[in-house]
This record gives structure tokens, sequence and C-alpha cells, in this order.
């Protein structure tokens, strides 16, 4: 009984803290000024706990414990999609959402059990700054190389990726250099600076064990100047854009009886007439699939209304739609964006061509392809429009009204380092993004932390990018970002309206536009290297030495 006692107190600690670290990923219940510390603090206790582990093994488990939680909960909504929506078995569903947050769990057990394996020697003797600082640098960059290879492999899932927690942190100002990853690696150094300090042993210690924390300050410091540096500059004349958000039900969206409702719905909504003298949209933009067919079996009379729609409010009108077409002599089904305006040819919107069409690269596995061997487990889901072919990651981008938009759907916009493809310049495919624009559907998910989640990761594709970023979405969240992240207008999940903005054109890359992932990804390798070079040689005790 004791040592059952013993163990609950052990490990209840790490499931707790993982808890309350999925918390931190969208504001709501917490507020936005909480999350970034929230994050740190709680990632600084599952370092200390790994630090004082007895063992790599015991160390691991904590790490496992830790990601269970954290992407068990932080990833709940799965469960609305698969069950409320897909039909599947609440057991099924329910084992579905704890699979997956144990396989990303495993990340950080591979994190946590590589900074503990290189940091041993290190981590009980009264060594100087330099080992100190050494030992914080492996926790982050172990923890950043996981957060890659977690958004990497298997095509991909970086969702909960711990920079996102820092949108309105000191450390947002870091992003346009080295993009989320960076920000990642500052959080994890500062939260195993604070498990360091928390670690030293007496007072003789405490002040080389505060070096870390001194220099995770130091770059909050340097995050709040760069936050004020302007990376890009006005191009073009601003663009009045009308956003959509027709609040259509998951269970009426692809039901037969319910289709034309739902589309007279956002019929209705991008009609409207402007709220004010001299606002007039010049682009309508429409949410993920708000065509619930391939567009050759919907009516020619509906595409001809909206048709009449771009002729009566004198505007271009952006939309997702799933394409069928004919492909080097196969059938090729794509989930798209596609934009026309009242001059486009009927016949040419019929045959999904109509001039300016981007086709999703990055394809959601289990929802929109079915990975291998994973075919009975999406039978089971019972999800429409489930198979799709994949577009090129780079395509031609949509110039409209002088500036060059650049549409991604739903998830894609999580991938940063295939955001910025689009915002580079191409010798075949003309110059970038001025605009960003994100078009979903997260009525799969409720009104859940999901859509407050994706928020914070499309305010984050602004920083990196120095963007203004758009989003169109069918229950939310609606919202237009400027190019620093701020939220400009947002409107109120799970209700119906439109959202007229003026969206300023941006030019000029960042530099992490410009080199991606690759600088943080090498000091995360670099460092992790010299920590193995020097994880053999156990440092002297301080008093003897008198220094580092």
């Amino acid at each position: 009984m004791n040592h059952f006692r013993h163990l609950s107190r052990r490990y209840a600690g790490p499931l707790l803290l993982g808890a309350i670290h999925a918390l931190s990923f969208a504001p709501g219940p917490l507020p936005s000024w909480s999350l970034p510390f929230v994050q740190i603090f709680s990632l600084a206790f599952l370092a200390f706990y790994v630090f004082k582990a007895a063992t790599l093994r015991q160390a691991a488990a904590i790490g496992y414990l830790f990601g269970l939680a954290n992407f068990a909960l932080g990833f709940y909504w799965l469960y609305t999609s698969m069950h409320d929506y897909g039909g599947m078995a609440a057991w099924l569903a329910g084992a579905a959402v704890l699979l997956l947050a144990t396989a990303e769990a495993l990340f950080v057990v591979a994190a946590a059990a590589l900074a503990r394996w290189l940091s041993a020697r290190h981590l009980h003797v009264h060594s100087g700054y330099g080992w100190q600082l050494l030992i914080a640098a492996v926790w982050a960059s172990s923890w950043t190389l996981a957060e890659w290879l977690r958004g990497t492999l298997f095509t991909g899932f970086p969702w909960l990726n711990v920079g996102y927690a820092h949108v309105e942190g000191v450390l947002a100002g870091w992003a346009p250099l080295l993009g989320v990853y960076g920000l990642a690696w500052f959080a994890a150094f500062a939260s195993a600076a604070i498990a360091l300090l928390a670690c030293a042993k007496d007072s003789s210690n405490d002040a080389r064990a505060a070096v870390g924390v001194g220099c995770a300050i130091v770059v909050g410091l340097l995050g709040i100047a760069l936050g004020h540096v302007a990376w890009s500059r006005a191009q073009g004349e601003p663009l009045i854009i009308r956003l959509v958000q027709g609040n259509v039900p998951q269970s009426e969206k692809f039901d037969p009886q319910l289709m034309e409702r739902g589309l007279a719905t956002y019929m209705q909504l991008a009609a409207l007439a402007p709220k004010e003298a001299g606002g007039a949209p010049q682009l309508i933009v429409l949410p993920e699939t708000v065509v619930p067919l391939f567009q050759d079996r919907i009516a020619p009379q509906v595409w001809q209304q909206w048709l009449d729609i771009a002729r009566e409010r004198d505007a271009r009108i952006l939309m997702g739609a799933p394409l069928h077409d004919r492909h080097q002599g196969r059938d090729r089904y794509t989930n798209s964006a596609i934009s026309f305006d009242a001059q486009t040819p009927l016949a040419d919107l019929i045959a999904g061509d109509p001039g300016m069409r981007y086709d999703k690269h990055h394809l959601v596995p289990f929802g929109e392809f079915v990975p291998p061997g994973f075919r009975w487990f999406v039978d089971a889901m019972h999800i429409p429009l489930g198979d799709f072919d994949r577009g090129p990651l780079r395509q031609a981008l949509f110039p409209i009204a002088g500036q060059m938009i650049s549409p991604d759907i739903c998830y894609e916009d999580v991938f940063g380092e295939e955001i910025i493809q689009s915002v580079r310049g191409s010798a075949d495919l003309g110059p970038g993004a001025t605009i960003l624009v994100n078009m979903s559907n997260l009525a799969w998910f409720g009104d859940s932390w999901a859509l407050r989640q994706h928020l914070q990761i499309s305010r984050m594709r602004a920083i990196e990018t120095a963007r203004p970023m758009i989003r169109a979405t069918n229950t939310g969240m609606t919202a237009a970002i400027d190019p620093n992240g701020a939220v400009r207008a947002v409107l109120a999940p799970a209700g119906r309206g439109v959202l007229d903005v003026e969206v300023q054109g941006m030019a000029g890359f960042t530099p992490y536009v410009r080199w991606g992932n690759g600088p943080i990804l090498a000091w995360a390798c670099l460092i992790l290297l010299l920590g193995l070079a020097l994880r053999g040689r156990r440092p002297a005790p301080q008093a003897a030495r008198g220094g580092a």
C-alpha cells in the first residue's frame, strides 16, 4: 500500500501538469495574457521531475504521463468529430483519441529521455555557469527537435507546438526570425532554467543556476524590442474583403435534404448590401467546401446564381469546393479553392477550371486520405469526401485588385514551412503572396478549443511572414489578423454573419520566410552534438575550480 501511495504521488504530478499545460494553447478558460506563463511554468515542473528522476526509465515514464495528459485533453475535440458527426462508436472514438495522445506523447518521452541521458552527469554536482547553460540548452534542443519530428513524420501533426502559447508573449518578436520552432526552443530553455534553479542544492549554487533564468529574461526583452521591427511594407491599395460565416451545422451540411438550405444561407450572406457607403467588398471569401458536392454534380442554375451574386455585388468570389476533373487519363478529386467573377464563363465553373484554382496540398489523414491499413477505421466514421488527390506545394496565386492572394485550406496553415513557400517569389509562378487566406470548416469539432487553437496558429503564421491573414470559416473563428498577429476583427463562433474588413497587402521577406526552419534546427543539432561530446565528462566541483 505504501508503495502504491509513493507511485501515486510520483506520477500524479506529471499527469496534472500535462493537463494544465494543455490549457495554454488558446484563451478560455484562461485569459490570453496568462498562456505563456502557464506554458513555461508547467513545462518547468516537467523538467524538474525529469532532472530529479532517479533513473532514465523513470524520466521517460514521467515524460509519457505528461504528454499523455497534455495531448488527450488538448485533442479532446477529435472525439466530437468521430463520434458526434462521424457516427463512430463512443468507445472506439475515445480509444482513438487516447491512441493518438499516446503516439504524440512518445515524442515527449524522446525529448525527456534524451535530455536526461545527455545531462545525467552534470545534474547533481555544483557545476559552473557554462554547465548550467548547457543543460538548459540541451533540454530546449531535445524538445524542439521532438516538436519538429512530431510535425514532420507521417505527414506531421504539429498542433499544440509549445510556440503557439506565445502568440501574445514576449517571445513573439522572435517569430519573424526563427518561426514557431524558435519560440519553442526559447520557451523550453526558460522552462529548463527555472527547473535548474529549483534543483539547486544550496545558496552557493543558486547564483550559477540563476544564470539560465537571467538569459531567458534577456531573450524576452529582446523579443519585446524585435516586436517593434517592421519586417514588411505596404503593397498596393487596401482591399475591402467580406468574410462569410454561415454556421451550417455539420449534421446538415452533407444531408441531401438540407444541402440547398445551407447553400441558400451562404448566398444570402454573400449578397448582403455593404454596411456603409464606400464599403462595398471587392472580394467575398467563403469557407472550405461551402459547396458540399463536386462541382459537376451541382445544377448549372446554382452556379449561375453565384455568378449573379458576383455581378450584383461587383466583386470577385473566393470559395472552397470539392472538384472533380480528368487528369492524365484518370479521374482526379481535390479539396480546392476557386475564385471567379461575373465574367467567368458558366461552363468553366462547371468544369472546375475558372482560371483561379488552388488544390489542397497537405491533406488530413483519415479525413482526406486513407493511410495504408486504415480503410476499416475510415469506413467506421462515415465521413463524406474522404479520399482526395494532393495538389502541388507551390501553386499559382490569385492576383486580385493589385494583391497576390494565397489561399490555404483548413489545417494547412499549421505548417509554417509550407506557408512561406507561397510568400516567396517563384521564377515560374510569379511574385509571392501579399495576403494570406485560410478557409476552414471546423464544424466537425463543435464549439470547442479547436476553433480557438486554430486562430492562435493563424496568428503565428501572420507574425512569421509579416503578412495579414484572413480566415473564413463555417462556424468560427472567422477573423482578420494583421501582420503583427493581432486580431483586428472577429465573428463570434457558432453564429451567422459577415465581416467586412479593409486589408492592406504587404511585401518584403522576414528572415524566417528566407531561411525557414533551417537555422533553429541546425542550432538545436549543434547543441545536442556538444552535449553528446561532453556527456562523459564530469565537471569538477565548483569549489575546487572556481569556475566552469
